[in-house]
C-alpha cells in the first residue's frame, strides 16, 4: 500500500494542486510538501514558507478577538449591535447580540449569498479598492433585510463577521486589523500572520488563481484588504502554532475555547455542526477552519482525541479539495 506521502504527491499531479500541505500528530511532523507555484508568470515555486490567503479561515481568528474584548469586558457576547451601531445598519434587528453573530444564529441579511455564488464570477458591489477599513464597508453591509429572528436558525452569513469587526473597534477605539495582531497573532507567535494588501502582495505571498492553469489572479474579485469575515494570509508554521495556543490557553483562556467548541447549531447540509467561529465535526471532538473563495482554498484541522493536525492551502479556487478529501478519508473526519 502507497505511503500517505506518496498517495498526496499523486493526487497533487493529477489534480495540478497548487500549494503546501504539513500533517502533525503529537507534536510531531509527519508531512510538509509544496507544490505548484505562488507566482505562475515568474516561475516563482510555492515552499513551505510561503503565505496563503485564508479566506473565510479568518473568521475564526475574528472571533478569538471578539472573545478575548470579552474577557476584558470591553464587550459581552449579550452586547446588542445596537448599542454599537448607531444609526448605522438600521435594518439590523434590536435584538442581535454578538452570542448571535458568532454562531450565525443572527438573522440579519447578508451581502454575499453563498448558495447562489459562483467565487469565481462574482464581483463585490463596490470598487475593491475602497474596501481597505472596516468602516469602509458599512455601504456593502446596509440595505439588506432581516430573514429570521435572532437565534431562531444556523445560517452562515459572511456580513455578519464584519458586523463583528465593526463591533470591536468601536468597542476597543483600537483599528480591526491590530486587534487581531495584538490580540490573536501575537499571543500565539503567528509572526507570519496579517492582512495584506492584494495590490502589493510581499515576495513570499502567493497569488490567488482563478484556475487550475492560467494567470488571472483574484486581484478585481476581493477587497484590497480583507476584514472580519475573511482575507487574512497565514502560513504552515503559523498555524501550527495557532493550535497549540488555541489548545493552551494562550490567546483566550481554556474556558473561553471550551464554549466556543461547543457545538451551538447543526449543518446538515454540509454535515457538521458550528460552535463560536469553529466548524465541528459532527460524530467526533474534531474542530477547524477553513476558507474557499476566488483564488483560495484552505483548511485547517485539529482532533484533540488524537492529537492529530492537518493543514492544506492552496492559491487556487478549487485547489485544496481533493487534498482534503484524500487526508479526510485517510486519516478519519
Amino acid at each position: 500500500m502507497p505511503s500517505l506521502a506518496d498517495e498526496v504527491d499523486e493526487v497533487a499531479r493529477r489534480t495540478g494542486f497548487s500549494g503546501v500541505v504539513r500533517i502533525d500528530r503529537a507534536g510531531a511532523t509527519e508531512l510538509c510538501v509544496a507544490h505548484g507555484y505562488a507566482d505562475r508568470a515568474h516561475a516563482i515555486p510555492n515552499t513551505v514558507e510561503t503565505q496563503f490567503a485564508i479566506a473565510s479561515g479568518a473568521k475564526t481568528l475574528t472571533a478569538l478577538a471578539v472573545m478575548s474584548l470579552v474577557e476584558s469586558r470591553t464587550l459581552d457576547l449579550d452586547t446588542t449591535a445596537r448599542s454599537l451601531l448607531g444609526g448605522d445598519l438600521p435594518l439590523v434587528a434590536d435584538d442581535v447580540t454578538v452570542e448571535h453573530l458568532l454562531a450565525h444564529r443572527s438573522g440579519i441579511g447578508d451581502y454575499l449569498d453563498e448558495d447562489d455564488l459562483d467565487v469565481d464570477d462574482y464581483v463585490m458591489p463596490v470598487p475593491v479598492h475602497e474596501l481597505a477599513t472596516t468602516e469602509q464597508y458599512l455601504p456593502v453591509l446596509g440595505g439588506h433585510a432581516t430573514v429570521s429572528p435572532a437565534g431562531e436558525r444556523f445560517a452562515y452569513n459572511n456580513g455578519g463577521y464584519v458586523v463583528l469587526a465593526l463591533l470591536a473597534e468601536r468597542a476597543s477605539g483600537v483599528d480591526f486589523h491590530e486587534l487581531v495582531q495584538t490580540l490573536v497573532c501575537e499571543p500565539a507567535g503567528m509572526v507570519d500572520t496579517g492582512f495584506l494588501r492584494s495590490d502589493e502582495l510581499p515576495g513570499r505571498a502567493a497569488r490567488g488563481y482563478l484556475a487550475a492553469e492560467g494567470l488571472r489572479t483574484n486581484v478585481f474579485h476581493l477587497p484590497v484588504v480583507g476584514n472580519g469575515d475573511g482575507g487574512i494570509y497565514s502560513t504552515l508554521t503559523d498555524l501550527s502554532a495557532f493550535w497549540d495556543a488555541l489548545l493552551t490557553g494562550r490567546i483566550v483562556s481554556s474556558q473561553r475555547v471550551a464554549e466556543m467548541l461547543r457545538p451551538r447549531s447543526d449543518w446538515p447540509e454540509e454535515g457538521r455542526r458550528y460552535g463560536l467561529g469553529f466548524h465541528l465535526h459532527a460524530t467526533d471532538d474534531g474542530a477547524w477552519l477553513e476558507g474557499y473563495d476566488a483564488g483560495v482554498s484552505f483548511t485547517s484541522q485539529h482532533r484533540p482525541s488524537s492529537g492529530l493536525t492537518f493543514t492544506v492551502f492552496s492559491n487556487w479556487s478549487r485547489g485544496a479539495w481533493p487534498i482534503v478529501s484524500l487526508l479526510n478519508e485517510r486519516l478519519g473526519g
